[in-house]
């Protein structure tokens, strides 16, 4: 008879394996046991954090926790996470270690894995007689998707959800799951998995600790206020030959990039941890650059055994496995299934899982990788790490090398190399040294005061190069910008923060503000709560249009044209990005840490007016400066020598002729009084008046079933149907003052034919 069915490997029942687990834990899983062991006995409910660095085995410690804990006891366990090969990962733990001496009063449990793979099951056929639920974030997280847990909870006291990857618990599609869970059940234990909860941007460990509260029992103390039942580092992990002890080598490619980058290819690199596709084109068709990757490679083959390299693109990925191939070292390539941002390929899933067996197998020796290994995927026998691409990121840097890290007691090698090969870039992005995650314990970097102030440096050195550039070429008049005190044109501080795009992907981001764009931005952030509640959406990642129209607000409420230095639309936009998933604003970082005296262009030019220095002074007493051996701050912040000396002599003629830079008005305009302007002009001039003028109108048209239209009488609950009208036209004489504004539905307003403004 033909098959009606097929299997389904993403649901199922799991019955007990007979006999003992022979993999016995590590010490420091026990560890991790064991402070999981004592929260569970003193609390009813908690919420927690068990932090192990990447090949530390956060997975296994966790499933066989909650084998004995959890699935033995008869209750249920929700997994979330925001990747398709984690809930992989969990499933196959749960199924591999669930011996019968784990799970001695159960004769089985039903599991599920629910995400928009193909591969996996939905949401919508979620029985409330599954034991363990594997899901992704965002295919619960939506509203209409969260319900469809109501009858799995129903009847539940008790339930265990875990986060995979819990740094990034603080997006509101994870807080969104976890409070609704909790309006559900009335004690549920919260577990969060991690390798990395302190490399986020300081308000990111506040809202990390908002979702994770409890400590150890025992009285041990919370790191950053968030709640940690267990931690271990790197480098303990490393003296117990649980982790390998890494080596690292560095090679010099001689290959020069981004000398004539302008500043949104800069931003894309610093904030977004995005190579520019000219530029990543231009390293993966470097043929001396994939030939010094592979020769690397093929001279010292023994020593790096099998490896792991992280490629740029996937041209990078083709070309570099085809050189591979080519020097007889057998080699494939796998890319995530995500569209590359510069081929627009896309490879599947299980094609990638052919190549990753093969590679376990050791058919092949090397895998040249693209978004797809940094998280979840296990590849003990994994060697050496080539570092063929840059990062800014000190997550993406610690998953990179964590390939390579799994110690001889863990089925790995005593020795992992760390291979990198470093371009020159001039120095003007903080690119990430692989050595510097192993500094301070292990978990975080060191920042003495020095090293941090170069850093801040560096972040504001960023946002000018493109300035200084316009200021150089002739053909563009920077008059305007010239003329504003050089002080005045370094950034006072940053708001810094991080967000998971729709493909999972974490993106960095800065914005630099100066005293011109400082009060308007502290605005913006005042109303970033009001404004969506005013779009009237729940959506962690917000649509093109609704972006757009989000970001015309604001800049018509906080910024002008006249700002100078002037703001960036697409900073508002990576806010507005943020607030959607976050439901927090960013954090502001001032650059308290940077001696700004010593960038003190004015200063400096003031002293060579004052002492009458001739050329050949001037040029010795500015070649002193920028050849200081101390900190070298102008070297950091300008980059170039002939940005310095540009900016000296523009500061010079402002002393010499003052008049230089002063722009005398021909025309003398008339004045008219607020109140004869439209709305939308006294929005842009005056946005707390139009504010106070639009709630006015509103609150006159409401009536006891919602805002009533002043033509047709119809009740309206929702603002966006309505407009606001002047009762008689402007045209006419009309002002814009309460008496003279009324609220009229759109149809109505048509209808009366003249140009009125809309609500926003």
């Amino acid at each position: 008879m033909p098959q009606d069915y097929i299997e389904f490997p993403a649901a199922g029942e799991v019955r007990p394996i007979p006999g003992t687990n022979t993999r016995h834990p590590y010490q420091h899983q026990l560890e991790a046991i064991h402070a999981l062991d004592c929260m569970d006995e003193e609390n009813a409910n908690y919420s927690t954090l068990v932090v192990l660095p990447t090949g530390g085995g956060k997975t296994y410690t966790a499933s066989t926790w909650l084998l004995r804990h959890a699935l033995d006891k008869g209750k249920k366990i929700l997994w979330l996470a925001h990747r398709q090969t984690l809930l992989d990962q969990a499933a196959e733990s749960f199924q591999k270690f669930a011996f019968s001496t784990e799970i001695p009063h159960i004769s089985s449990f039903r599991y599920r894995i629910v995400s928009g793979s193909s591969n996996h099951d939905k949401t919508i056929n979620i029985k409330p007689t599954d034991n363990l639920l594997i899901i992704s974030k965002d295919s619960i997280g939506r509203k209409q998707n969260l319900e469809r847990l109501d009858p799995w909870l129903a009847g539940e006291n008790e339930i265990f959800l875990v986060v995979d990857e819990a740094h990034h618990s603080t997006a509101k599609t994870y807080r969104r799951v976890i409070e609704y869970v909790k309006s559900k059940v009335a004690n549920v234990k919260l577990i969060g998995l991690t390798a990395t909860p302190f490399r986020t941007a300081e308000n990111e460990q506040g809202l990390l600790a908002l979702i994770y509260k409890d400590g150890i029992a025992k009285g041990q103390a919370k790191k950053n206020d968030i709640g940690i039942a267990y931690k271990v580092d790197l480098k303990e992990l490393i003296s117990r030959r649980i982790l390998s002890y890494p080596r690292f080598e560095t090679y010099y490619t001689d290959e020069e990039y981004g000398v004539d980058l302008g500043i949104s290819a800069w931003e894309s690199i610093q904030q977004l941890d995005m190579l520019p596709q000219d530029v990543a084109e231009k390293i993966a068709g470097s043929t001396p650059r994939n030939r010094l990757i592979v020769d690397t490679y093929v001279k010292k083959a023994d020593e790096y055994g099998k490896a792991i390299v992280f490629a740029v693109s996937i041209d990078h990925a083709i070309a570099l496995a085809k050189l591979f191939n080519m020097a007889g070292i057998k080699a494939e390539y796998i890319v995530s299934s995500i569209k590359d941002s510069i081929t627009g390929a896309t490879v599947g899933s299980k094609e990638n899982e052919r190549k990753i067996d093969a590679y376990r197998a050791g058919d092949v020796k090397v895998l040249v990788n693209v978004n797809i290994l940094t998280e979840g995927v296990d590849l003990p026998m994994t060697k050496s790490v080539f570092l063929a691409r840059p990062t800014v990121s000190t997550i993406l840097m610690t998953q990179m090398i964590g390939r390579a890290l799994r110690g001889e007691k863990a089925g790995g090698t005593n020795i992992a190399y760390i291979v990198s090969f470093v371009d020159n870039w001039n120095e003007h992005i903080a690119w990430v040294s692989p050595d510097t995650i192993f500094t301070g314990d292990g978990n975080q970097f060191s920042d003495d005061t020095k090293e941090y102030q170069k850093r801040e440096v560096r972040w504001i050195a960023i946002s000018k190069i493109e300035e200084f550039a316009a200021i150089l070429n002739d053909a563009i008049d920077t008059t305007a910008l010239e003329a504003v005190p050089f002080q005045e044109r370094i950034p006072i501080g940053m708001y810094a923060f991080q967000y998971i795009n729709e493909e999972g992907i974490d993106f960095s981001y800065q914005v630099m503000v100066y005293n011109s764009t400082k009060d308007a931005y502290e605005k913006l952030m005042a109303s970033l709560p009001s404004l969506f509640k005013d779009i009237d959406t729940d959506d962690e990642y917000l649509s093109d249009e609704v972006l757009g129209e989000l970001e015309l607000i604001c800049r018509n409420r906080f910024f002008h044209d006249d700002m100078v230095p002037p703001y960036d639309p697409d900073d508002v936009r990576h806010i507005l990005k943020y607030y959607a998933q976050k439901e927090s604003e960013p954090k502001f970082y001032t650059f308290d840490q940077v001696d700004r005296s010593k960038l003190d262009v004015s200063g400096i030019a003031k002293h060579i007016w004052d002492e009458d220095m001739g050329t050949r002074k001037k040029k010795e007493y500015l070649d002193t400066l920028w050849e200081s051996v101390d900190d070298n701050l102008l070297q950091l912040f300008f980059g170039k020598k002939i940005y310095f000396l540009r900016m000296v002599d523009i500061e010079l003629m402002k002393i010499s002729d003052p008049q230089i830079y002063a722009i005398e008005s021909t025309v003398r305009h008339d004045k008219k009084a607020i109140e004869e302007l439209p709305l939308y002009k006294i929005r842009e001039i005056n946005p707390e008046r139009w504010q106070k003028l639009r709630d006015g109108a509103f609150a006159k048209a409401k009536g006891k079933y919602g805002y009533v239209c002043a033509h047709c009488g119809k009740a309206f609950s929702d603002r966006k149907y309505l407009q606001i009208d002047h009762i008689t036209p402007m045209n006419q004489g009309g002002l814009s003052v309460p008496e003279n504004l009324q609220i009229l539905c759109r149809s109505c307003n048509g209808k009366k034919g003249d140009q009125m403004e809309g609500e926003y």
